[in-house]
């Protein structure tokens, strides 16, 4: 007597049994158990393929009841974003703006499918941002996975390292898959947060999808094709306030400048001597190199000293002295390069700093603070740079980082929630005759920094 063939979930993989002959992409044959195995992210396109001809052992991920939807309205934007999202079979990438409400959109898709979802973030942070707002525009209390919790429910949220480390077991759980923040998601390893999960449903959210290393390729496999795509110039005067973005040009005094010079000699004489040896030398090659060459390691120690000249810069704490008089009477947020010069920024002008090292219940303190008009300034590095959401405010000032395209869209993203008329205003003070001054030109060419005036101070 003929058996049908199974299909199993294990250890993040479907694993196909008693399947004669060869069953064809995305199955590959696993010498180990004698069974046919694929990553658990096809399990939608198995089912279709083989609907009748195998027996699905998954469990069916449960149905959930909301016990109080209050979500805000959906703008036309959002609208838009939902049901193409739909319409592409409840999978794809989102793409919008810092501050168009993406997060929204993700909890409008977790209202509407009704049905057993994860959602995973990059920070804890976020994670516990996006239980709260599940609690309040669901009236549901999610499950949270990370930060010493281990609470796997019909509606989870997690970080990516979570998701990670967990998604081999529980990933046949869930019918929805929310990746915020997607482009953390192709990262190594991470990228099994996607693989290992078996959810037919999936919606990457973020506003810059891009990855220096190009392994943005990916997200249309682990998640699904971009559904909907909106520019800060589209969004910029709607669903954005109106901004400017002003460039202040700073000059290092004459011992940083001088120090400055004599550590880039010494990185490039060092790359002109060994590509005199090895054609092709790169910087990649250095870094490699730093762990068994003290030259090598001296060099890139010279790199990360010529980086805290120009993000301890000290013009630029005389210039943000005198952003803070000409907006006395606004909120101001300060982004820096570095955990040094926050705290530089906080001591010099006495006021709030927020580091990856500051603990969650000051963290929201201050934020709480801050949105409560006691506090007029904030300084941070990096931590504000994605999804967490900050108030109002509509001046920016940006001390260093800028790292990348994206870091910069998302700085000037959190300024630009839209409140009543006010226009945002983002410095970037920018060090001259330093590796600042070429990635303040590359991104100017970016539509979000098109206008960008000069001002000295």
């Amino acid at each position: 007597m003929q058996t049908t063939p199974t299909l199993a979930f294990d250890r993040g993989t479907l694993a196909l049994s008693g399947f004669r002959g060869r069953p064809g992409p995305p199955f590959e044959w696993d010498n180990r158990t004698g069974q046919w195995r694929c990553h658990a992210r096809h399990y939608t396109a198995v089912l279709q393929a083989f609907h009748e001809q195998i027996q699905d052992t998954l469990p069916a991920p449960r149905a959930v009841r909301w016990p109080g939807i209050e979500l805000p309205e959906l703008r036309p934007d959002q609208v838009e974003a939902l049901s193409a999202w739909e319409q592409a079979g409840r999978r794809g990438q989102i793409i919008m703006p810092t501050g168009t409400g993406k997060t929204v959109v993700g909890l409008a898709a977790l209202a509407r499918c009704a049905m057993a979802a994860l959602v995973v973030a990059p920070i804890r942070d976020l994670m516990y941002q996006w239980h709260r707002r599940i609690r309040q525009g669901l009236g549901f209390n999610a499950g949270i996975l990370g930060d010493g919790r281990h609470e796997i429910w019909p509606v989870t949220v997690t970080t990516y390292d979570s998701a990670y480390i967990h998604m081999e077991r529980m990933g046949d759980r869930f019918a929805l898959v929310i990746f915020d923040e997607e482009h953390h998601l192709p990262g190594p390893n991470l990228r099994q947060a996607g693989e290992f999960c078996a959810a037919g449903w999936r919606m990457g959210l973020t506003a810059t999808p891009e990855r220096y290393d190009g392994q943005h390729v990916y997200l249309d496999e682990l998640i699904g094709p971009v559904v909907y795509r909106q520019e800060i110039s589209e969004a910029r005067g709607a669903t954005l306030a109106e901004y400017q973005t002003v460039r202040v040009p700073v000059a290092l005094r004459g011992h940083e400048q001088r120090r400055y010079n004599m550590l880039s000699r010494r990185i490039r004489t060092f790359m002109s001597e060994r590509r005199k040896e090895m054609p092709g030398y790169r910087w990649e090659d250095v870094c490699k190199e730093a762990g068994k060459n003290p030259e090598a390691r001296g060099v890139l120690q010279a790199f990360h000293a010529k980086e805290a000249i120009e993000t301890r810069a000290a013009e630029k704490l005389r210039v943000l002295e005198d952003l803070f008089r000409l907006h006395a009477y606004e909120q101001v947020l300060v982004f820096t390069g570095s955990n040094r010069m926050a705290l530089d920024v906080s001591r010099r002008f006495l006021i709030p700093m927020i580091i990856d090292k500051t603990g969650k219940h000051e963290r929201q303190a201050i934020l709480d603070g801050f949105q409560g008009g006691r506090l007029r300034a904030l300084v941070a590095n990096q931590v504000l740079d994605e999804g967490i959401d900050v108030p109002a405010v509509k001046v920016g000032v940006v001390l260093g980082g800028f790292g990348s395209p994206r870091q910069a869209k998302q700085r000037l993203g959190r300024i630009l929630r839209k409140s009543g008329g006010t226009t945002a205003i983002l410095y970037e003070v920018v060090c001259q005759e330093t590796r600042e001054e070429l990635r303040s030109r590359s991104r100017r060419r970016s539509d979000a920094y098109q206008g960008t005036r000069r001002l000295h101070l």
